[in-house]
Order: C-alpha cells, then structure tokens, then sequence
C-alpha cells in the first residue's frame, strides 16, 4: 500500500514537471518567435528610438543679416549672446591646479555675479567628475565674452583648455520703435513683421547640423561631426533715420494735438521711387500712440487727393484744360435722389484751375459725369493705367488690394456712382497708391516703382543691387503733365494749403478731406459717427521737385479734420527738415544768427566747438585744446573763448541734453558701459549725475 502511493506521487511530480518543462518550451519559443517578428517589423524603427536615447542630431542656426540704411547706420541687428561651456575632461592635471585660481578670479571681476571662491569649489568639482559639458554660465555679453576668451587656460586649443562657447542671438533694433511697422521685428517662433519678414530667406542664412552624444546624463558635441551653417546676407534699406525720425515726430504732433485716431506719412524721393520714411500711427486706449499697423497700405476712400486723377483723365482725352470755365453751381448739385456739396460753398462759374486750388467737389463730379456718362469705362481705364487697380506691389508684407469699381461692380449705380468716384468716393485706394501718382506728376509724368531695400550683402559686398524701376515712361500728354503741376502748384499759391508756403522753397499738392466708414481698431464708424479724414500729398521744390510726401490722418469723432489742418503741417514740418539737411538749407546769412543775440552752445569736446565757430564765421581761441569738455564763454576784453568744463573723476557725468556722440565720449572715457535706447539727444540717465560708479558698470540712455 505504501509503495503503491509512494509511486503514484513520483507519477504526480513527473507529470508536473513534464508540464512546467513543456510550459517553459512554448514560452521560450514564442518569446524566439515573437523577437524574429519584432526584429523584421520593428527592428529599424526600435533601434533609431534606442540610438535617440543616446545620441541626436542638433540643429546649428545661422548669425541672422542685418538691415541697414544707405548711410551704414544699423537698423537691426544680431547682438551675440555666449553660453560659456567647458570640457573638463580634456584638461591636464596640472594644467588645471595651476590655472584655476588665477582663472576663478578673473571670472568673478568679469561676471561679478560670483564669487571667486564659490567659482572656483563649482569648477573643482566638476573636474574631479570628468565633466565634458560644465557650465560655466549663460547668456554672457559679446564684450565679457572677449575678455573671458583670452583667461588663462581658456585661451588655450579646446583639446587642451577645455572651452567651448556656444553663441545665442539676440534681435535689436537700435532706434526702438522708429520705424516699427517697416523694420519689422524678428523674434524666434513668433510673426514676423515688416522687412524682416519680406526679405526673411535673405536674412535668415542656412542652418547647420552636428551630431551630440549623451555622456553621464549630458549633451556632448561629437567632435568633427558639424556641417556649418551659412551666416544670413545683410539688406540695405532706402530708409533715412534722420528724415524718419522727423517724420514720424511731425506725425506724432498734429495727432496728439487733435486727438487723432490714426494717420500715417510717407516720404518718397521723385527721381528713385525710393521709400525715405513710412510712420504709421494708431491712438491706443490709455491715449498714447504707437505704430501698430502699416497704414500706408491699407485701401480706403481717398477724398479730395483724387480730384487729380480725374483731371488727369479729362485733360487725356482733351475735354477741358486748366482754364476751361465750369459751373460750380453755388456749391451743391443733385444726381437723382443724392446730392454732391462743396465743403467750400458758394462758388459760381470758374476756371478748372481755381475749381481744383479751391477742392470744388461739384464741379469735378459734373465734369466727370458730363464727359463720361455714356462710356464709364473710358474713364474708369484712365485709373487703370496709373495702377490703382492693382497693389504697388511694395517689397513690404501686408499691402491690401485697392478697389476701383467698374460697371460691372455689383454695388455700381448708374446714376451716383460715376460722380461720385469723380469727387474721391466709391474707390478704394492706399496712402501709397496716392503718393506714387503724384510722384508721377513730380516726376514729369515718369511713374516709379516704390521700393523700400537698395541692395543686399555678403560679408560687406553687394552681390544684388536693386535699381529704380520705372513702371510707365510717361503716365501721359506732356501738356497734360505741366498743366497738373500748374494746378497743384496753384493748391499752394492760393488754393487750400497756402500753409504750406515757405519763404525758402515752392511746393505743389492737394488737400483732401473724406467722411469715413470702415473699422478702426475694435470699433466700425458710419458716415453719421462723424469721423474724417484729412490729408495732403505734395512735393517739392515745385520747379524741380526733390521729394514727394504723403500725409492721410483720421480725425477723432466730431473732430478736426480738414487736409489743411491736418496734413499741411506734417508736409511742412518734413519739408523744412529736407529742405535745410540734403537740399542745401536755408538762403540766410548764417552769422546774423549770434549778431544781436548771446550765443549759448552745450558743452562738446573742443574741437567740435571750434569747427562749429569756424563755419559759422566767428574767431575764437581755446584755453586748453587738450580737455575732454569745453563751452563758451567771453573773456573780459569781450573775445569769444572755448573755456574747460570741469569733469570730475570717479563720479557719473551729467549728459541729460547732449547728444549721443558727446555722451559716449564722456561715458566710455569714464570707464563705463553705455546701452542706448531711442534717438536724438540724452533725456535720461540711469545712473544719476554725481553718484558714484565702478568701472564696468552698465549705465542705461534713453535718448529722445
């Protein structure tokens, strides 16, 4: 019996086994079978995941171009940043005991955000880990950078010394916000703007690839594994700061001076087509303004400004000329149920010439449906040809097709429609479109391409230049062209914008005034809101015109909004600027300025007063040629002297009122780092005059 059950436990626990064997066999074998599947449907793919897990490929991106202006003044531009790495691995023993201390504090008097000894404790720790990514800091200025590369043991080959600075780039526009909208903004995985973004395959260069390796819970560069990136080409911009700068300030003034909603003024040279200066401002909710959107290109209904392009056309096809008289019919005139209104009211039979000096909306809205009733297109194809069916075509993201309608148009009224395009409405044109058809007639009927980018560069040469392009040879008659310079000179002689007069040169151009409604920021305006827009385009000097200026401003509700209130003394604030700096200034006898006046100059280095005395005709003589700063003064015997002006060392300077030339001068000779933001002259320090300061350190200049 006992046999009988010892036998059938052995029979039990073979047949176990046999079945944990045969378990384990089919487990083994689907595992086998399971890993070939995997091999051959998954194996490329599982290994790349694996080989990511310890290595990758780094994209290496390109120095950005920068954007500058005919005269070389930057733009925009990529300020370097350095993430300062170290192999730590590659340093001889000896090398680096002997070095660090010496090495630590020079980085601390450099970086001044650490300590030597705290320095020095990081980097001995990472030696003794073999660290081949230590960090010894991020983001550090290009001008530390330059000390930092030249330290002991730093300035060795990186197989040796161990260093390897990783640059960052920084976009930075020196001027701020000065031509915001044209410049544009580049900023890293945001829109962009502007010329940055029209010519972005330009600026942006090619990027490069290395291969990093991870090594004790680090990214590591593989030596020799790196295809380098293309830096990006420079771009030359048709943009003066100066004339920029004067522009948008004479913009800025007359806005803020009516409460304006938004306005924008451009600035084109005749003879290129050349862009000068864009400003494009837009009234935020707390009141100040800002460029916020390009509204030179944006379409609206021009007004009184169009007036010309129907005379173009009327004198084109020879119905009238400059004196033809026309009815003016007291000032209002109805077609069908609608009627046209003269702002200027109570005119009677004129010239066309006095029709156009004094902005007669009846008498170009009869002319145009007298002569163009029957055949609409005939005039219609007159604005066609100057292009105002078509964008400009500005190399300058954002522009907005105009709107010229035809008979075919939906909302085409054969009764109204046809006036009233004839006076400034029912068409939709740019600030832009406006400013190259006068341009045209400045130009002697020759129409240019506006363009905003003269050239573009490699390592400082040009490898394109872009040329004028003339669009139309001659937009017309030639008596058709003298006799719309004829006309807008009169604008100026007698008409609408004798404001516009100067005692120095002539000028041409056209007022214009237009009930507005369309969307302004958040808020659509109806015809009944009351909202206008002024605006005037001209040129000067009249009898051989340099420059053509566009000024389109919307007024605030119930607001000021006559062309010649608002546009006229934006055209003659830019006027008198061009006219005195690239004209050849103003026909008075310059020493007249100081014969009956004292003659106060700010304090400036020697040299500069003297040169500035010398051409103004006055002798003088210096006390000290050898002093940093100087002024004037008069001696006891009346004799005009360049005296010293005391600058006391180790104290800040006091350069609130000079200009930024005079500033540096005195800053940098003091020791001290100068970041600059805006243009113009010093109108805040950061450091206070007087206070103390160690060199080295950073003082901020807000310039206006």
């Amino acid at each position: 019996m006992a046999a009988q059950q010892k036998s059938s436990v052995k029979r039990d626990i073979s047949r176990r086994v046999n079945l944990s064997f045969g378990a384990i066999v089919l487990l083994g074998a689907a595992i086998v079978i399971k890993a070939g599947m995997t091999q051959a449907n998954d194996g490329e793919r599982l290994r790349a995941q694996a080989n990511r897990s310890f290595s990758d490929i780094e994209t290496l991106y390109p120095d950005r171009g920068n954007i500058y202006t005919e005269e070389g003044k930057i733009l925009s531009a990529t300020i370097p940043k350095f993430d300062l790495k170290m192999d730590l691995s590659v340093i001889n023993k000896d090398t680096f005991y002997n070095n660090v201390d010496t090495l630590c504090d020079a980085l601390a008097t450099i970086l001044k955000d650490e300590t030597a000894g705290s320095l020095k404790q990081r980097m001995k720790e990472g030696f003794r880990r073999k660290s081949r990514y230590w960090t010894l800091k991020n983001k550090v200025a290009y001008y530390d950078y330059q000390l930092i590369r030249n330290l002991p043991l730093l300035r060795k080959p990186k197989n040796k010394g161990g260093f390897m600075p990783e640059p960052q780039m920084k976009r930075m526009n020196p001027y701020g916000m000065l031509a915001y909208r044209t410049i544009g903004l580049w900023r890293e995985n945001a829109q962009i703007i502007g010329l940055e973004k029209s010519y972005d395959t330009e600026l942006s260069g090619r990027t490069g690839t290395r291969i990093i390796h991870k090594v004790g819970g680090q990214w590591v560069p593989l030596v020799g594994s790196e295809i380098e990136a293309v830096e990006g080409h420079d771009i030359v911009s048709t943009i003066d700061i100066d004339v920029q700068e004067v522009t948008e300030h004479a913009l800025h003034d007359i806005m803020a001076q009516y409460e304006c909603l938004q306005g924008t003024a451009i600035v084109m040279e005749v003879e290129t087509g050349k862009i000068r200066a864009i400003a494009n401002l837009g009234r935020q909710k707390n009141g100040e303004y800002w460029e916020d959107f390009n509204y030179a290109m944006i379409p609206s209904e021009p007004g009184s400004v169009f007036k010309l392009m129907s005379l173009y056309a009327l004198l084109e096809d020879g119905y009238v000329n400059a004196n033809t008289i026309v009815s003016c019919n007291g000032g209002q005139m109805r077609f069908g149920t609608q009627t046209v209104r003269d702002d200027h009211g109570g005119l009677g039979s004129i010239t066309v010439e006095k029709a156009f000096a004094q902005s007669s909306n009846v008498a170009f809205a009869s002319l145009v449906n007298k002569y163009y009733h029957d055949n609409p297109m005939k005039y219609i194809k007159h604005l066609q040809h100057l292009g105002l069916n078509q964008k400009t075509n500005l190399d300058l993201a954002g522009e907005r097709k105009p709107l010229i309608k035809t008979p075919e148009s939906k909302s085409w009224n054969k009764i109204t429609s046809l006036p009233w395009i004839g006076y400034g409405y029912e068409s939709m044109i740019t600030p832009l479109h406006t400013c190259m058809v006068y341009n045209a007639v400045a130009n002697n009927g020759k129409m240019m391409q506006p363009y905003l980018v003269s050239a573009v560069k490699e390592d400082g040469k040009v490898i394109r230049q872009i040329e004028p392009k003339v669009l139309i040879e001659k937009i017309g008659k030639e008596s058709t062209i003298k006799q719309l310079q004829q006309v807008t000179r009169a604008v100026v002689r007698e008409g609408t914008a004798k404001a516009a007069q100067s005692p120095f040169y002539t000028a041409a151009g056209k007022t214009g005034t237009a009930q507005v409604a369309d969307k302004i920021g958040d808020v659509f305006y109806s015809y009944a809101d009351g909202v206008k827009q002024g605006s005037f385009v001209g040129y000067f000097p009249a009898e051989k015109p340099r420059y053509t200026i566009a000024v389109v401003i919307r007024s605030k509700p119930h607001g000021v909004y006559y062309g010649a209130a608002l546009g006229v003394p934006v055209f003659k604030a830019i006027a008198d600027k061009l006219y005195t700096t690239k004209i050849g200034g103003w026909k008075v006898d310059a020493d007249s300025l100081g014969k009956d006046k004292m003659l106060v100059a700010k304090a400036a280095p020697p040299g500069q007063l003297q040169y500035l005395l010398k051409m103004l005709g006055y002798t003088s003589y210096q006390e000290n040629s050898n002093a940093m700063l100087s002024f004037l003064q008069n001696d006891a015997q009346h004799k005009l002297k360049i005296a010293s002006k005391e600058v006391k060392t180790n104290i800040v300077p006091d350069v609130v009122g000079m200009g930024i030339k005079e500033a540096l001068y005195l800053l940098e000779n003091a020791g001290l780092k100068v970041h600059i933001s805006g243009a113009g002259s010093v109108n805040r320090q950061s450091i206070p005059a007087g206070s103390n300061y160690k060199k080295g350190q950073t003082i901020n200049l807000e310039l206006s």
